[in-house]
């Protein structure tokens, strides 16, 4: 190893390249910038329907807890342009889908109350680009709707 003479002490040569840690902080940079790409760059048909299946699991809860305060029926109906609950004023809600490719799978319509369990009901979104794709909206009758992706 090479030394430079410094007054009588001879010091060692410093060794060139990258320290461990720094190589290590860059791995990590480049890990995350790669992850926020891949986020970056979802489908946006499926993340639609996602948004749309947790809004209408929103607003059949918000229906349903209507129902039973006022201890009047609701009922959720599938319609040709969207959505609608009879039972509630006709604005108290909102009657249509955010993106108008959004479709309703088989049951069209969902009893919401005034009884506080329902029974079990289900139902199933997708969208006209991407009709393989599905998702469920659902409540087992006693707890609150939630969104499951259907095999």
């Amino acid at each position: 190893m090479p030394t430079l003479a410094v007054g009588n002490r001879r010091a060692p040569a410093r060794a060139h390249g990258f320290t461990l840690l720094e190589l290590m902080v860059v791995v990590a940079i480049i890990a995350l910038a790669t992850a926020s790409v891949g986020f970056a760059l979802r489908d946006s048909s499926q993340v639609q329907l996602e948004r749309e299946a947790e809004r209408l699991a929103a607003l059949l809860e918000s229906a349903r807890a209507r129902s039973r305060a006022n201890g009047v029926a609701v009922r959720w109906y599938s319609t040709a342009d969207g959505f609608r609950f009879d039972g509630l004023p006709a604005q108290a809600l909102p009657q249509h889908w955010l993106d108008p490719d959004t479709r309703v799978r088989g049951a069209t319509s969902v009893q919401l109350g005034p009884e506080p369990i329902i029974g079990p009901q289900a139902i199933v979104l997708s969208t006209s680009a991407q009709p393989e794709r599905a998702l469920r909206v659902a409540t087992d009758g006693l707890r609150p709707f939630t969104v499951q992706v259907t095999p």
